[in-house]
């Protein structure tokens, strides 16, 4: 991994997740999000439902026009899945249960095997290969080269609604107990970095690969649907490569 100096981040809007501080391209992005098109209509997209921000990611799937299939078993993860979804809520807490419920290695497989997935907040600390502060006993999936710092920008009183510039555009999410990506290893693109254009020197917030994408904050929030949308666009784009038919 190559190290990343952390920045101050620029001063942000404040307000709650749900309030006008999602700006403009929040607005747009549902706007424009309506239908996710023919990616969407045929992909089905596993939302991980232990713990935290499920019903979000659910409905804004659905407003894409995908199928999405709340994961709550190992049974869950054996049925066809064109990607899968690590919401928002406690880390430490979707460790535990993922290896409560006999979840985690399986999970991890599929992610190792290319299953494309979007991890936001917790789902990031999740997909990490390294957290440098984890709760006593937190693991991680390791699906993903990246060091994170859980809680970098506050507690929850601290939470932020604020627009982004990404290597997508402008995205609004919510900051809410928000991780840091620290280091990113080889092959992991930075897609945003708070307070500062994506290519700029501000922390990183936002990173992805071919099949992942993992994000600090939180876009369903705020109503934003922009890398959602991206996830299904690589889906759409892998299931094209595969051949008809193929999923995972």
């Amino acid at each position: 991994m190559s190290p990343e100096a952390p920045a101050a981040s620029a001063p942000s809007r404040r307000g709650g997740p749900g309030d006008d501080a999602r700006g403009d391209s929040a607005r747009a992005g549902t706007a424009r999000g309506r239908s996710g098109g023919d990616d969407a209509r045929t992909a089905r997209i596993g939302v991980l439902a232990l713990q935290g921000g499920v019903a979000e990611h659910v409905r804004m799937l659905e407003g894409l026009g995908a199928q999405a299939v709340p994961i709550r078993s190992s049974a869950a993860l054996e049925q066809p899945l064109d990607g899968i979804v690590l919401p928002g809520g406690e880390s430490s807490t979707m460790d535990r249960l993922l290896r409560r419920f006999g979840m985690r290695d399986r999970l991890a497989q599929l992610l190792q095997d290319g299953l494309p997935v979007l991890g936001t907040c917790a789902g990031l600390i999740l997909l990490a290969d390294e957290i440098v502060d984890p709760a006593p006993g937190q693991t991680s999936l390791a699906s993903l080269g990246i060091r994170v710092r859980r809680n970098a920008f506050g507690r929850q009183v601290d939470s932020t609604a604020e627009t982004l510039q990404t290597s997508l555009g402008p995205v609004a999410g919510a900051f809410i107990r928000a991780p840091e990506v620290l280091e990113v290893g080889e092959g992991i693109q930075v897609l945003a970095r708070r307070g500062t254009a994506a290519d700029g020197d501000g922390p990183i917030v936002a990173v992805g690969t071919d099949t992942a994408l993992g994000l600090s904050f939180h876009p369903e929030l705020t109503g934003d649907d922009t890398f959602h949308r991206e996830l299904l666009r690589r889906i759409g784009d892998l299931r094209r490569t595969a051949g008809p038919g193929t999923r995972r």
